[in-house]
């Protein structure tokens, strides 16, 4: 998307459908002008006017606020009008069609932020937070996208640039002094300033992360036998009967999901068919579906019943003993439904042993470690019925993807930001070992400017115009 000097643009701001107040908002030179047909006079910047709307032939279309900012002193960094009407489609439709009549074009998507960014009324991550704090589904995800769009992140981004630079300065200048008597590297500190860089890099990159969870969530499937309580799991967690729970074996048989919030993180939980065999067509794709399911997750829960333990030898308790036996559940319910091995490797499983309130014992500890085929796997003893040790499993859905709630210092990030971050890191640590080598400064000093060269993709300072296509034709019309 290119933008000339001439170009003013229009668009509703406000989602489709009916509602009290609807907007619609215009930026580019021709503000001014098209304002004064609009509203039948120039308004004042910065002042609310409570006045009619007119089309291009005087007619009133509606009545409501104008309010005009004069750039650079605006969100794009133009001259900005906006209308704000009642929320009919045809009262906004009418007035955004007038602005038409009168010389606008209507905005791509993302066009008004696009124009933020290019005006450099803020940079590439704090426009992408817009987006991010429009869509975020919790308190915290909101509160990490709006430091975000503040320029949290980007002021972490521009310290790490300042310093980056700062040591680059000084090893290129120790370049022209190669054959002087002089140890640089040792007077300049350079080994401990570029590892405190690294760690530096490393702890905004551990927040990056956090913010993609905060924004994005974790997918967790439910797995096992049929009639293990897997459906039941589903209701105690999200707290409503979300899944039809029956004595009948295949009863689910298609993916149910439900969205849960765990301290702010968004947990999309998918609730999967039993799996086993079956000659009901219905059911063996309720299975295939499940093991796909599976596949895709961050997290498995797999659920057995804790009967088991039980059957397989004296006591339920955390001993020695009872850790075979649970091991020995899993190992059996992976040999009978036929779960890839390769799982056991992902370290993505939480074994889950259900119906603790049918064991004999009313006390429990409801953590238990289990040891199959050399990996370690974590479980938990609960009880969808009475919920005991629910909140000990949402609690471990945080561990699983080292989150702690109320991380203070969060911001929203991108995928993106990350694969810039890890770039940035593998620069630094290259520079690192050519560093202690002593030698090749020409080697450190480009493993340097690569490094910021990564960290520019972040804020936009050196971005591909096909990257910003892609960002922007991700936003609404209006913004």
């Amino acid at each position: 998307m290119t933008i000339t000097s001439t170009d003013t643009i229009s668009a509703i701001a406000t989602p489709p459908g009916r509602s009290g107040i609807g907007i619609v908002r215009l930026s580019g030179p021709d503000c001014n002008h098209i304002a004064r047909q609009v509203l039948g006079f120039q308004p004042v910047p910065r002042k609310a006017y409570f006045t009619d709307f007119l089309d291009r032939n005087g007619e009133v279309i509606d009545k409501g606020i104008a309010l005009f900012f004069k750039g650079p002193n605006s969100f794009t960094g133009e001259d900005v009008l906006e209308l704000q009407g009642h929320g009919g489609i045809f009262v906004l439709n009418s007035i955004l069609k007038s602005t038409l009549d009168l010389g606008c074009r209507l905005a791509n998507p993302g066009e008004f932020s696009e124009r933020s960014f290019i005006n450099n009324k803020m940079d590439l991550a704090q426009v992408e937070a817009i987006a991010d704090l429009i869509n975020a589904n919790s308190e915290q995800a909101a509160r990490s996208a709006f430091r975000t769009l503040e320029g949290a992140f980007s002021q972490r981004i521009d310290e790490l640039t300042a310093s980056i630079t700062e040591l680059r300065v000084y090893l290129e200048a120790a370049i022209d002094f190669t054959d002087e008597d002089i140890d640089f590297i040792s007077e300049g500190n350079s080994v401990d300033r570029l590892q405190a860089i690294i760690r530096q890099t490393g702890e905004v990159f551990k927040q990056a992360r956090m913010g993609i969870i905060l924004q994005e969530g974790i997918t967790i499937a439910i797995a096992g036998r049929p009639n293990v309580g897997k459906s039941s799991l589903l209701n105690a967690l999200s707290g409503r009967d979300s899944a039809i729970v029956t004595d009948i074996p295949g009863t689910t048989r298609d993916i149910l999901k439900e969205l849960i919030d765990v301290d702010g993180i968004p947990v999309h939980v998918t609730d999967t068919a039993g799996l086993r065999t079956s000659n009901d067509r219905v059911e063996q794709e309720g299975v295939r579906r499940a093991r796909r399911a599976i596949g895709d997750a961050d997290l498995v829960l797999l659920v057995v019943d804790s009967q088991s333990l039980v059957e397989a030898g004296d006591g339920y308790g955390t001993d020695s003993g009872s850790e075979t036996r649970a091991g020995q559940a899993i190992k059996a319910l992976f040999k009978e439904t036929e779960l890839p091995s390769s799982l056991l490797a992902s370290h993505k499983i939480l074994a889950v042993f259900n119906k603790v309130d049918l064991l004999p014992e009313s006390s429990l500890n409801t953590d238990i470690t289990i040891t199959m085929d050399g990996h370690r796997i974590p479980g938990l003893l609960v009880s969808a019925k009475t919920h005991v040790g629910i909140t000990a499993l949402r609690d471990a859905f945080k561990h699983a993807v080292g989150y702690t709630a109320g991380e203070e210092g969060s911001f929203m990030a991108r995928e993106r930001h990350l694969r810039a971050l890890e770039k940035a890191v593998t620069y630094l640590e290259s520079a690192d070992t050519q560093l202690r080598i002593g030698e090749n400064l020409e080697l450190v000093a480009e493993d340097l400017r690569l490094a910021q060269v990564s960290l520019g993709e972040i804020t936009g300072q050196l971005t591909s115009d096909e990257l910003l296509g892609q960002i922007f034709s991700s936003f609404c019309i209006g913004k």
